[in-house]
């Protein structure tokens, strides 16, 4: 097959592996718009059942991703003054960089080309690949191309939020609420090298405009948050951007979905195809995901495709030859996808409810942070919530109990939702 990868982020280079390793005959191409080494933002996180995954495809990147990996085994909430500590799962935070660089430095090894500062936005320019990968993220210009065929919608959330760096170490999964005369605004912060941690903060968008943050220079914004959080800081400073394209920038979160995610030989992997909120960290495990499972598929179907001496009928043939393939791979991805996005949907209405939550005891409240996937919180009093959370922890029953209340009145409320298009 000839393949050509459309984005240069974890999704497309891992995909690329993947399929050198299945076939070293494979014609890759990794095309990657930016420069070499310019990727955004700081750190990403992931769990250890990912690089169990990655192992078991391919061991050498992912020995490489986990000794390049910090961990964090506790959680720490700063509400106001007070501070509460939670041992939790182990975690793990990597250097996006360093990431893109590792699975890179392998794709090439394995022969796959990678291409930087080659932008692609209409998949007719690559008239002989048999397959088009379209991992070019949220905003994909391949995707865009057939809107209305993929029947893309994304649904913006109400908070406002901004992807720092900081130069303060942290050893832990960092929480710090801080109250002013507008509203909470709040950050969630981890490691990722030994050089700095990721610092992402959020807020209403009445306590975003209150102070001042939609009008203020970026040295001012960085300023005035280094202030409010200058306790779990002790006093570092935060960073705009690792590398000079642009200043950061306050966005709200857009969760994106599309109606397909295949269209003749162009198939949609990572943020392309879908995003979850960011406060569940799931970003780049569902990335690679993405590409174990598309990688799969093509295996298990015979990687149709070719492109030597091939007329136009033929390669219209191989199209039609890959899409058992594209579409095993998307009712797979879909189905595993639910129970994420249903979990991201509750995290970031948690966010957006905060008051709700914000003056419980320390303990409640960082439990209640632990459950906001939840679709019972909600609809419980959050102390009589936690109670019964409580209750659970020591009756199997109760427990059982829970785990199928949850999901039945997700089912529902989904349902009234969409009966009432809302």
């Amino acid at each position: 097959m000839k393949v050509a990868c459309v984005g240069g982020g974890p999704a497309g280079l891992y995909f690329s592996i993947l399929m050198k390793r299945q076939n070293p005959s494979h014609d890759i191409t990794v095309y990657e718009r930016n420069a070499a080494g310019s990727t955004y933002g700081w750190g990403v996180t992931y769990w250890g059942s990912l690089i169990d995954k990655l192992h078991a495809h391919d061991p050498e990147s992912a020995v490489a991703i986990s000794e390049n990996s910090v961990r964090w085994s506790d959680g720490v909430a700063h509400v106001g003054d007070r501070k509460t500590v939670h041992h939790g799962d182990t975690g793990f935070g990597i250097g996006r960089r360093r990431l893109l660089d590792i699975l890179a430095e392998r794709a090439r090894a394995l022969g796959v080309r990678v291409e930087f500062e080659h932008p692609i936005t209409d998949a007719a320019e690559l008239p002989d690949a048999d397959l088009v990968v379209a991992c070019d993220g949220v905003g994909s210009a391949l995707r865009e191309r057939h809107a209305g065929h993929f029947g893309t919608e994304a649904t913006a959330g109400r908070n406002t939020y901004i992807w720092l760096g900081t130069t303060k170490i942290l050893d832990s999964f960092t929480f710090a609420f801080v109250e002013t005369e507008h509203g909470w605004i709040w950050c969630y912060a981890y490691g990722f090298s030994e050089d700095g941690s990721t610092c992402i903060v959020e807020c209403s968008p009445e306590t975003w405009t209150g102070l001042g943050l939609d009008r203020a220079s970026e040295a001012d914004g960085l300023a005035l948050l280094e202030r409010l959080f200058a306790g779990p800081l002790d006093g570092h400073r935060l960073i705009g951007r690792a590398h000079s394209d642009g200043s950061a920038q306050w966005l709200n979160f857009r969760t994106l979905t599309n109606r397909t995610w295949h269209h003749g030989n162009l198939v949609l992997l990572g943020d392309a195809a879908h995003t979850t909120h960011y406060s569940i960290g799931a970003g780049t495990t569902l990335a690679l995901e993405d590409a174990i499972a598309l990688a799969g598929a093509l295996r298990e179907h015979g990687e149709h495709g070719g492109h030597d001496g091939h007329s136009g009928h033929d390669r219209q043939h191989g199209h039609l030859g890959l899409r058992p393939a594209l579409v095993q791979y998307e009712r797979e991805r879909r189905s595993a996808l639910l129970p994420v996005q249903s979990a991201a949907r509750y995290s970031a209405q948690w966010y957006e409810n905060l008051p709700r939550y914000i003056h419980l005891a320390p303990p409640q409240m960082f439990a209640l942070l632990g459950q906001r996937h939840s679709p019972l919180l909600p609809h419980i009093p959050p102390q009589l919530y936690y109670r019964i959370d409580r209750a659970a922890e020591q009756l199997e029953a109760l427990r059982k109990l829970k785990r199928w209340l949850g999901p039945r009145v997700a089912r529902t409320l989904h349902a009234r939702s969409r009966a009432s298009g809302s």
